[in-house]
């Protein structure tokens, strides 16, 4: 920031996040829904000043006004309801409401459920409710953006999980089910946008959705195992969810924190622009490629851990379910999650080849320079938590399932700690029809196995002469930046396999010197959002409708304002007389 913005205006940068960071804390820690509310509004408030930190730039004034009007749409469903639950508790204490849904009927518990999907999720960026964070997450400044996707949205993951697990209790089973479906729908449209996305900070943002959605696999599978009285895997589940929330905290602020640094050194955030940073740029590569790993869900990284405990859920959901639909439907979520991680890992490639490999695309990237001691630090720390929080998963995996047990019913206590076994050093030993594995082992067998090949290759290879010649490519040896593999490219076979879904279209354009002779040729690709198209622009059209025809009361006429106020206090004379 130092060399961007004005001590003024750093200071009151500095400001804000400190505001926004004591607003997540008091909203995490507080015990009364109407405190809540009030934090929660203060956290909505300072995140939307921090999305247009740089008010200079069209794109961070347009993303913050999307985002105050998505989060407020999410904080009105919120409201409604906490006053639903108020109506019967009487009072905003979280006990209070707790001991009144005892009472509550089960439509009412439905609705209640139905309000704070809608809310929480708004914030946490579920599809088809994930409009807003594409937009705002890229615009903030890079550690702005790290904690809006690495905290922020698990705020909303914490609320529905307090709200529906601790204080309402799992109602009924259709919850986890259109949990499950909704976290299925964000991991892919999440991962696929990703995919097609070459502005670094986007890409990460749309990873955040699919992240949720495999958040949300866990939480939802949890929901569903309760209702069918299989408290083990409920607690494995919920585990499973908690420990990736945590665990997507800590590499997507990595990632982000990389891609400032990034950004830093070229002003670029276009990946087309970029490569050969590895070049320049060792640290933060090395950090990137950390993050990179982790999110991939490569043993022994975090992600690894919580995406194989997400998996065991539903394998073993798949085999003792009491129902063949439950069952061919956890069979169905294991390999919409399969097919996540594969994409996801694909999708890394890409961002870490293109952004870091081969030789720079443009003069900024050739220009770049490594970021300074206090950024390089605050990576390496989370790049060392990325490792420590996956060969450390049986220490952590005992908390988080504490809480797990706390969550799923009081009468759960005692069924999960055998499970467990600290002994082995294992996540989960063969029990139960679990699988066990140990990240540490998964680790030794990693270094033993390129100590055995380097080993192999020095003793049978170092008498070998070694001859070196310039790099063949198509048949061309000049290779330049113009003949390197693109991000384009790279995602073309995924986007002729998802086109059914993305609907690409190009736009062309030719500019001609004279009749037969072009100048140049502009071609661009572009991939429809069916969302934005078929959702919002189409309720955008319906709400300017609507205003356009409700204009039309605002007549001018003092006498039809006088008699509207007649009519109202009419209606409100027969609501209260009924």
């Amino acid at each position: 920031m130092k060399n961007e913005y004005t001590a003024k205006k750093i200071t009151y940068g500095w400001f804000l996040f400190a505001a926004f960071v004591f607003s997540m804390a008091a909203v995490v820690t507080t015990a009364n829904a109407f405190v809540f509310l009030v934090f929660w509004e203060i956290m909505s408030l300072v995140s939307y000043f921090l999305v247009v930190f740089d008010t200079g730039k069209k794109q961070s004034v347009n993303a913050g006004a999307l985002y105050i009007i998505m989060t407020h749409i999410g904080t009105a469903f919120i409201i409604a309801a906490f006053i639903l639950m108020y109506k019967h508790s009487g009072s905003f204490e979280f006990s209070a409401i707790k001991n009144a849904a005892a009472l509550m009927t089960s439509s009412e518990k439905n609705l209640i459920f139905a309000f704070l999907l809608i809310g929480f999720g708004t914030k946490a960026g579920v599809v088809p409710l994930h409009l807003w964070l594409p937009y705002a997450h890229p615009q903030a400044p890079s550690h702005i953006s790290s904690v809006m996707s690495g905290v922020m949205i698990k705020i909303a993951i914490y609320g529905l999980v307090r709200f529906v697990f601790f204080v309402l209790g799992v109602n009924s089973l259709w919850w986890g089910n259109i949990v499950l479906l909704i976290a299925a729908i964000s991991c892919l449209v999440g991962v696929i946008y990703a995919l097609m996305e070459h502005d670094i900070k986007k890409l990460l943002a749309y990873h955040s959705v699919e992240n949720i959605g495999i958040i949300l696999f866990g939480v939802g599978a949890a929901m569903v195992f309760i209702k069918l009285n299989m408290p083990v895997l409920a607690v494995l589940a919920l585990s499973a969810g908690l420990y990736h929330l945590i665990n997507h905290a800590v590499f997507k602020s990595l990632l982000f924190l990389c891609a400032g640094s990034v950004y830093k050194a070229t002003g670029l955030r276009d990946m087309e622009k970029m490569g050969g940073l590895i070049k320049f740029m060792p640290w933060t590569a090395a950090f990137f490629l950390f993050g990179a790993l982790a999110i991939s869900a490569i043993p022994p990284f975090n992600g690894f851990v919580s995406e194989w405990l997400v998996f065991q859920s539903f394998f073993a959901g798949a085999l003792n379910c009491p129902t063949a639909g439950a069952r061919i439907m956890m069979g169905i979520y294991a390999s919409v999650l399969a097919l996540t991680g594969g994409l996801a890992a694909a999708c890394f490639v890409k961002a870490f080849g293109i952004t870091f490999l081969a030789m720079p695309r443009s003069k900024n990237a050739q220009e770049a320079k490594e970021a300074p001691f206090s950024m390089k630090i605050s990576m390496a720390f989370l790049a060392i938590l990325t490792l420590v929080l996956g060969l450390a998963a049986p220490f952590i995996l005992k908390i988080i399932s504490n809480i797990a047990v706390t969550a799923t019913g009081p009468n759960q206590t005692g069924i999960w700690p055998p499970v467990f076994s600290l002994k082995e050093f294992t996540t989960l030993p063969s029990s139960n029809g679990l699988i066990g594995i140990s990240p540490v082992l998964i680790l030794l067998m990693l270094v033993v196995t390129v100590g055995i090949t380097v080993a192999l290759v020095y003793v049978f290879a170092r008498k070998r002469k070694v001859s070196t010649g310039l790099t063949w490519d198509c048949g061309y040896y000049k290779l330049d930046s113009r003949t390197e593999y693109t991000a384009t490219a790279f995602s073309k076979p995924f986007r002729i396999a998802f086109s059914f879904f993305l609907k690409p279209y190009t736009k062309t354009e030719k500019i001609k010197e004279s009749q037969y002779h072009i100048k140049s040729f502009r071609y661009e690709l572009y991939n429809t959002y069916v969302f934005k198209k078929y959702f919002y622009k189409l309720g955008l059209e319906i709400t300017l409708r609507a205003a356009r025809y409700l204009k039309r009361l605002q007549a001018g006429s003092i006498h039809l304002y006088i008699a509207y106020i007649f009519l109202a206090i009419l209606v409100l004379m027969f609501f209260y007389g009924k």
